[in-house]
């Protein structure tokens, strides 16, 4: 049975978790899958940790990398789903989440963090693993690459609320 301390932790962090998790990899069900998988890998390592909501961020972006190295299987079926009725903000989200989903991991990764999660540039370095100036460029191209991919600048308003 996992002790209190760990136990507080996720009760106080899980959502924060989940919606970096859900961030990460754009569907809720596979971020709770994402998130649960680096909260078991955390717990036999519980009391060695100093910072373990950096830890369990590192562990989802490692998971989520190895996800990607493994082949992709679709489902193809003859009856496309019905759409609901259209809404702007809800399409322009989803194009920035497509174009988001086409960046590299690593790149998708220190864009969450920094501008979804407001992680400073020490902040995700260190939850990542890499230095101060690979987040800068990482964050400097990544942009760019988004900005090429969806050339509306209202998407960049709203994907996180007009924050």
């Amino acid at each position: 049975m996992p002790d209190d301390d760990f136990r507080s932790f996720v009760e106080q962090r899980y959502t924060a978790l989940l919606r970096t998790a859900y961030l990460l990899c754009g569907d809720r069900d596979r971020a709770e899958d994402l998130l649960q998988n680096a909260l078991a890998a955390a717990l036999p390592k519980w009391r060695r940790m100093d910072h373990p909501e950096a830890y369990l961020r590192r562990v989802m972006v490692n998971q989520l990398a190895n996800d990607w190295r493994r082949p992709i299987r679709e489902i193809v079926t003859a009856v496309l789903p019905e759409r609901a009725a259209r809404d702007a903000a809800i399409e322009q989200r989803d194009e920035l989440w497509t174009a988001l989903r086409r960046l590299p991991v690593r790149t998708r990764a220190v864009l969450v963090l920094r501008f979804w999660e407001d992680r400073s540039e020490l902040e995700t370095a260190e939850i990542l693993g890499v230095s101060v100036g690979t987040v800068k460029s990482t964050a400097s191209r990544g942009l760019t690459r988004l900005r090429e991919l969806v050339p509306h600048p209202s998407v960049f308003s709203t994907a996180n609320g007009g924050n």
